[in-house]
């Protein structure tokens, strides 16, 4: 059995931003219950050479908006990676979710071979779509949302595998 160039991305997406929107609500209730401010919490970092949570959030959102562009060829929108609280963030989350859901399979499917390049700090990255898909667009954004979480494990919200994993179809 096969499986889709769309259904490698555009669901895996749909899940884990879902599940990062979830914990971020989780982390407003927490900062709401202890009586801080929840804005705090975009400032944490789990290192101080890494990027804060705020920051975290925003990378995994491009990074499935910008190859759900990069694979099917449909313009991404424009963020303006402003957000100063964990509903502008969550906002920022539901607006990426709206243009993959928007993209049609038949955009993404049969797309494996496309040329993929973009700019990473000094040079320019070159795939074709599908390793592109499985072996740098996936991890990174895995790789943000898992830091998300950590961080805010980190802070004591309460949260475990089944909050990460979210709800899948």
């Amino acid at each position: 059995m096969t499986i889709s160039l769309y259904d490698a991305s555009v669901p895996v997406y749909r899940q884990m931003l879902g599940s990062l929107s979830m914990i971020l609500e989780k982390a407003a209730l927490h900062a709401q219950t202890r009586g801080f401010d929840a804005a705090v919490l975009l400032g944490a970092r789990l290192y101080p050479d890494m990027f804060p949570l705020a920051q975290q959030v925003r990378i995994a959102t491009d990074s499935a908006r910008l190859a759900t562009s990069r694979l099917s060829g449909v313009a991404a929108p424009k963020f303006e990676d402003d957000e100063k609280t964990i509903d502008e963030l969550r906002a920022r989350i539901a607006a990426t979710l709206a243009f993959i859901e928007g993209v049609p399979r038949g955009a993404i499917d049969g797309q494996e071979e496309r040329e993929v390049s973009f700019p990473v700090r000094d040079r320019t990255m070159n795939f074709k779509a599908q390793p592109y898909l499985l072996h740098w667009a996936l991890p990174n954004f895995f790789f943000h949302v898992t830091t998300a979480y950590d961080i805010l494990r980190h802070n004591g919200v309460e949260l475990g595998k089944r909050d990460y994993l979210g709800k899948f179809e």
